[in-house]
């Protein structure tokens, strides 16, 4: 399959990569400076442009099967540059006719199927008050992505680290005794290009965790 990524970057952006060219996927990166991908493959593509460059999205994402955004708050969340950003990947997406779209985001974007949780209602707390730039960019991206007509799945998580894959994840809502606060970068990216083809949680927001 074809995937395009955004955040491509990052730590997850690159394992995301990684794991997706392992699997035999064509991919599609969108990045600001390419310089960081380090990855050199002939199923990979670089794609240098900036959120606001509709022309280039457009360039990224044509003839995609799935897009993967990993994209996160910036020290400018003030203005709100990811939400934007979605809302080019939206427009691209159903000017270029693809459907499938995956994002990360956290439990400070909640869900109808949550209930109320004292280790997480603690934890998106810290967040708002120390984060409120990032926490409000965060709740506005899924809202975008929620309003859409894009076939989207949201994968909400917390406390990310490096570990190694382990294969074993989590899947849930809060306060139900599914999930804990913490996944492997690894785990993660595996989840979500899992979710290219599974439509278990089509147009929903589960929390993973190991």
């Amino acid at each position: 399959m074809k995937l395009t990524i955004f955040g491509a970057t990052g730590g997850t952006g690159k394992q995301l990569i990684e794991q997706a060219l392992a699997a035999g996927h064509q991919v599609v990166a969108f990045v600001r400076n390419p310089s960081k991908i380090n990855t050199g493959h002939e199923h990979l593509t670089i794609v240098q442009g900036e959120l606001t460059d509709q022309a280039m999205i457009e360039r990224a994402v044509r003839g995609a099967d799935a897009v993967i955004t990993v994209l996160g708050p910036r020290g400018d969340s003030k203005s709100k540059p990811i939400t934007r950003g979605t809302q080019n990947i939206l427009a691209a997406m159903k000017k270029q006719g693809v459907r499938r779209l995956i994002i990360s985001s956290t439990p400070s974007a909640s869900d109808p199927n949550d209930l109320p949780d004292f280790k997480f209602k603690a934890l998106v707390t810290l967040v708002r008050l120390t984060m409120r730039a990032a926490y409000e960019e965060i709740i506005s991206v899924a809202e975008t992505v929620r309003m859409s007509d894009r076939d989207w799945t949201i994968v909400r998580v917390s406390l990310l680290n490096n570990n190694p894959k382990s294969g074993k994840v989590k899947v849930g809502y809060l306060s139900k005794g599914e999930v804990g606060v913490r996944i492997s970068r690894a785990d993660m990216a595996e989840f979500m290009l899992k979710q290219v083809q599974d439509t278990k949680y089509l147009r929903q927001a589960p929390v993973i965790s190991n």
